[in-house]
């Protein structure tokens, strides 16, 4: 038996699997939704006091107002018109009380329960608008809030294992390269030993783009700002390209305007985005084909650099995927983290990028950068 089985099972009678997330009850259970319905019954319970203790002040001052108006009636002065608006503003005002309670008291019952069902980690609930419009405003901004949280909690299981997956695959080869040299199966000779060096390169490729991809998207990745002639960059970029673009063959042609000025850039991320968007480029175009860059200055004191194949384009349903973590399409290879990390490197600079396809039509991704920092 491998030394991986263990880890899928339980550590003991009543005890979670190994890979259950911490913090999650097991055996999974409604315990939030049996919370919910205490909470829920306890503020419907303090309501209801509240409103008795209202309306028994209002009965008992209804009460005396009435007893006065009986006690002119019994003296002689009988029912004026005063006395009878009276009496029908207080029948008006306890009615329009019963329907306000009502109406406001449910709403704010169904928000504070399914609050604390969120508080306890069920993103799925979510709470019907009914009563005024504000309570409505408050249930669908309550509801959005809701939504991002269970989509950012599906995506955070979503990157959890996919970056297992990831790492899994080129680790086991590696372990099992080794293995096979200490056991004598495979010589500990060059050809060997430099697969091995290469998967670990990948492996170090990998933690280092969720690193970077991990510091841009919460804001602390440090750019070193300083004036770069982007043309220039591109080019050299293009250059470094063109080896690999060779064995397809894939021609590179770089399209430089010389007016557009220097731009405060981090050099070297940028320089990251154009080579990820080459890389693409060249992977995605058949034998034969051409990979256009563009460098065009604009009059609202930006650049942008549009990067254009000639392969067989994206389908609409994926278009809109292409930027999502380990995201790949159907002839895709690689970790699925360069077009997200081109994307936050381009962010931090305060710039953004956007792709246009069709397919049988090639793919364009145009990066558009402010040329003053921000």
């Amino acid at each position: 038996m491998s030394d991986e089985a263990p880890r899928w099972r339980a550590r003991g009678p009543g005890q979670p699997p190994r890979w259950w997330p911490s913090g999650e009850p097991w055996p999974p259970s409604d315990l939030g939704a049996r919370r919910w319905r205490r909470r829920r019954a306890r503020f419907m319970r303090r309501a209801a006091a509240i409103f008795a203790l209202v309306l028994m002040l209002s009965l008992v001052g209804a009460s005396t107002i009435v007893s006065r108006l009986t006690r002119g009636a019994t003296s002689g002065d009988g029912f004026g018109v005063t006395q009878l608006v009276v009496l029908a503003l207080l029948a008006v005002w306890a009615v329009a009380f019963l329907a306000a309670t009502r109406a406001v008291g449910s709403p704010i019952g169904d928000l504070v329960g399914a609050a604390g069902r969120v508080a306890e980690g069920d993103f799925k609930v979510r709470v019907a608008p009914k009563g005024p419009s504000t309570l409505r405003a408050i249930a669908a901004a309550f509801n959005g809030m809701a939504e991002r949280l269970q989509q950012q909690e599906r995506q955070r299981r979503d990157l959890m294992a996919d970056i297992a997956h990831e790492l899994r695959t080129p680790l086991s080869i590696v372990q099992g390269k080794l293995e096979g040299i200490l056991d004598g199966v495979y010589p500990a000779d060059r050809s060997q030993i430099e697969p091995l060096l290469e998967d670990a390169r990948v492996l170090a490729r990998l933690v280092e783009d969720l690193r970077t991809l991990a510091n841009a998207e919460s804001g602390v990745l440090a750019l070193d700002l300083e004036r770069t002639d982007v043309g220039m960059l591109v080019r050299d970029a293009a250059a470094g390209m063109r080896d690999e673009a060779a064995r397809r063959p894939v021609t590179i042609a770089v399209d430089d305007d010389p007016g557009v000025a220097p731009a405060d850039v981090d050099p070297v991320r940028i320089r990251q985005v154009v080579l990820n968007l080459l890389a693409n480029a060249v992977r995605h175009s058949p034998d034969g084909g051409v990979v256009s860059v563009r460098v065009r200055g604009t009059s609202a004191r930006k650049l942008t650099i549009a990067v254009a194949d000639t392969g067989a384009g994206i389908a609409p349903e994926e278009l809109a995927k292409i930027f999502d973590r380990f995201y790949k399409g159907k002839d895709s290879t690689g970790s699925g983290l360069g077009l997200t990390i081109a994307r936050s490197l381009v962010r931090a600079h305060g710039g953004e990028i956007v792709a246009a396809s069709a397919p049988g039509a090639g793919t364009t991704i145009t990066v558009g950068l402010p040329l003053s920092a921000v």
